[in-house]
């Protein structure tokens, strides 16, 4: 007698049917979730820097290197070429104006100094000489003048009384015409006299006016041969510091060779670098400070130099207030030179966050803690800490700074603690 067999709904073959198919759809669903959903990334905190944005106040500043130089520096050359023959201080010496410092020999200067000496002493006496002529040619022109006059009164008295005489016919014609003849020779001699004084003496002054001309023409001249002969004997033209002295004993120097510098001891200015980048940026009045020993000191700019040489122009920068005791000369510094006044912003702090996004994006951390979100964010102005937040974060949020490049295509990062 056959017997009726129940069928078995769950055989082996259906149950691994309906495992194939559960196991394609749920990779279908794995496939789709990590296609069209949010790409993730484990980051362990540790490896991350997290900071805080912050509201405070914002200045956009440059770093630069300064080096400290004098307030005054003057260059030392030399006014006339010789030989060294004596040095009286070194390199580094504290000079007083006026000390000398050098002194050079040069025998053919020294012997135009002999000539131009005799020169003038030649001419000196030619004056005297012209003088004393004048004087005695002056003399006698006085005494001529004297017998003139004396010889025209006698004349005058002559013929008054024979003109009296001739009246009372005393006298002939004869007598009376030759005392008139010779009273009148006598006007016209004296009258010639006197001409002959006025040109002789107008001649013996402009003589002496070209020979005093002369002279003091040649004792101008005697006096700067002196003054070149003098600066054989080089001196400190202030009171400072002697640098940059070299020169030693026998050596030739030739006219305008720079022997050294004297740095004034009255203060000191700061002279900076600064990329060409900023040069329509920076003007004399703008500010910036430096920390020495723990200390900070204000600085301002005085002069723009506007050449850029190799890609960076100069500025000189003075002290603002109190000036550090044991700065030196040459010494180099870091300074923030401000570009704008101070004014309150938004800030995230600087990091290695920027070189990925250019300031478009940053993971902003989940308050939680566990989940750093990509966000769209405006970056404005920076300084060297900070950069400005114009969009897109708000004081109190925490977002990643630190480097993107191992993860720079994810959406969210998992912050997990090792």
């Amino acid at each position: 007698m056959d017997r009726v067999i129940a069928k078995k709904k769950w055989t082996s073959k259906r149950i691994a049917t309906i495992g194939g198919i559960a196991a394609i759809a749920l990779l279908i669903l794995a496939s789709y979730y990590f296609t069209s959903g949010k790409s993730r990334l484990n980051v362990d905190t540790e490896r991350l820097t997290i900071s805080e944005v912050k509201k405070g106040p914002f200045q956009v500043t440059i770093a630069i290197n300064g080096i400290v130089l004098p307030q005054t520096s003057i260059y030392l050359d030399a006014q006339e070429g010789g030989r060294v023959e004596q040095k009286f201080v070194e390199d580094g010496a504290m000079m007083q104006e006026g000390q000398p410092i050098i002194r050079l020999s040069n025998p053919d200067l020294e012997l135009s100094l002999a000539n131009q000496e005799t020169s003038v002493f030649n001419v000196l006496t030619q004056m005297q000489i012209a003088r004393n002529n004048a004087q005695q040619n002056t003399v006698a022109r006085l005494n001529q003048m004297a017998e003139v006059d004396n010889a025209l009164k006698e004349a005058e008295r002559v013929y008054n009384l024979n003109k009296k005489l001739f009246a009372q016919k005393v006298i002939g014609s004869q007598e009376y015409q030759q005392a008139e003849n010779t009273y009148q020779y006598q006007v016209r001699r004296k009258k010639l006299t006197e001409d002959i004084m006025r040109q002789d003496s107008a001649t013996n002054k402009i003589q002496l006016q070209q020979n005093e001309q002369s002279y003091l023409n040649m004792k101008k001249a005697l006096d700067l041969m002196k003054k070149k002969v003098g600066d054989l004997v080089v001196k400190s033209p202030i009171a400072g510091q002697l640098t940059s002295f070299d020169a030693e004993i026998g050596q030739n120097i030739a006219s305008g060779t720079r022997l050294g510098q004297l740095d004034a001891t009255s203060g000191f200015k700061i002279r900076a670098d600064i990329d060409e980048h900023y040069i329509t940026n920076v003007f004399t009045g703008l500010t910036a400070k430096f920390t020495l020993v723990n200390k900070e000191y204000k600085l301002k700019i005085k002069k723009v130099y506007t050449q850029v040489v190799s890609g960076h122009f100069q500025v000189d920068m003075e002290f603002v207030g109190e000036v550090p005791q044991n700065i030196r000369r040459g010494q180099t510094l870091q300074i923030l030179l401000a570009l704008s006044d101070e004014t309150q912003a938004i800030l995230v702090p600087k990091g290695g966050f920027f070189q990925s996004t250019g300031g478009n994006w940053i993971f902003k951390v989940s308050d939680d803690g566990k989940i750093a979100s990509r966000i769209n964010i405006q970056l404005g102005r920076q300084n060297p800490d900070y950069y400005e937040v114009l969009e897109g974060l708000q004081p109190g949020d925490k977002v990643v700074t630190s480097s993107y490049e191992n993860y720079d295509k994810m959406q969210e990062l998992v912050l997990k603690k090792e």
